[in-house]
């Protein structure tokens, strides 16, 4: 990413929260057939210190990924959205884009089919718990074993990690407030979500 000092995140329990709340990632590997990207969604360990994800690929994407032989780059996009410099008021202006983005680095470890059979399920629920009838693996385990066969689990503890949140922080504060204005109930390109992000940004 862009060398912008002021919009560096380094409280790794943000970069915790970016991860629990946006859980569609992107997984770029350096392969040796070029550069391969693929698209899963990915689950914060929350027992672990250290930034750690699961995940899983479909297969053959293991192999095109070159999963666990190597480090890769796992791509956590926030929030994000147009600002237009007619927010701004009077005076000179141009166009941006703020975001909230996290770049994470790391080896992966390959999970046991096991593991990754629990590690799939626990995947599920995160996103299954919350409806009125849950769908579950366990709840039809043949039928969900035979598709769970078809993927490779990993775990990505992050080695490190680069994250900005750009958020209109160098803006005055009318500024920032006249943005979030416009992106909580502008007629044009509203963004409540990305608004939520810049008025935790400024502690509201």
């Amino acid at each position: 990413m862009r060398h912008t000092p002021h919009f560096v995140v380094t409280d790794p329990h943000e970069v915790k929260r970016l991860i629990r709340e946006n859980p569609w990632a992107t997984i770029v590997s350096n392969t040796a057939n070029g550069l391969v990207a693929s698209h899963y969604p990915v689950v914060l360990e929350e027992n672990r210190d250290e930034i750690s994800i699961v995940s899983h690929v479909g297969r053959p994407d293991d192999r095109a990924l070159e999963l666990g032989q190597h480090e890769i780059l796992v791509i956590i996009q926030g929030p994000h959205g147009y600002v237009s410099p007619g927010w701004y008021g009077p005076g000179a202006g141009v166009p941006t884009w703020n975001h909230v983005t996290a770049h994470l680095y790391g080896t992966p470890e390959i999970l046991s089919d096991e593991e990754n059979w629990r590690v799939l399920g626990e995947l599920v629920h995160h996103f299954e718990d919350s409806m009125p009838h849950p769908h579950l693996l366990e709840n039809n385990e043949e039928y969900g074993r035979s598709i769970v066969s078809g993927t490779v689990g990993f775990r990505l503890v992050v080695s490190r990690y680069g994250a900005r949140a750009k958020l209109s922080q160098n803006k005055p504060a009318d500024v920032v407030d006249s943005v979030i204005g416009e992106l909580s109930e502008g007629a044009n390109y509203p963004n409540p979500a990305l608004a939520a992000e810049m008025k935790r940004e400024q502690g509201r």
